[in-house]
């Protein structure tokens, strides 16, 4: 069996990307991660950005903040003749804790999914290098 191609980030969310009150950082910054996470597919997989071509599914499950920091996670799960299908997952693995002070944070035991997504994208064939 072949070896899964996967692509791994982890970043902070900081107070400019904090979109709604409450320091709420918009679902759509997930889905900017989820962008990256496919480029770095592509060229694990092809040698090639190639084009993101849809989304099949996109599913917010929890609130991101600004401090919080996200792990987006994706692999391909399908490689035909130029397309890939992939999977994403968003993840809080750590939490600011304003409660306590003003710099303390959480590492959580158990990581939040925040976000997962499904698409589809797809690498020409005249831009293959692999």
């Amino acid at each position: 069996m072949e070896e899964k191609i996967t692509s791994f980030i982890r970043l902070r969310m900081s107070a400019k990307d904090a979109h709604y009150g409450g320091n709420l950082v918009d679902g759509a910054h997930m889905v900017h991660l989820f962008g990256d996470v496919a480029t770095e597919l592509l060229i694990k997989c092809d040698g090639d950005e190639g084009l993101f071509c849809a989304y099949d599914n996109v599913e917010f499950l929890a609130p991101v903040y600004a401090g919080d920091y996200i792990e987006a996670y994706g692999e391909i799960t399908s490689i035909g003749n130029t397309s890939r299908k992939m999977s994403f997952e968003a993840r809080k693995v750590i939490a600011p804790r304003p409660d306590i002070s003003a710099s303390a944070a959480d590492f959580l035991e158990e990581p939040i999914v925040v976000a997962r997504a499904t698409g589809t994208c797809v690498v020409p064939k005249e831009c293959k290098r692999k």
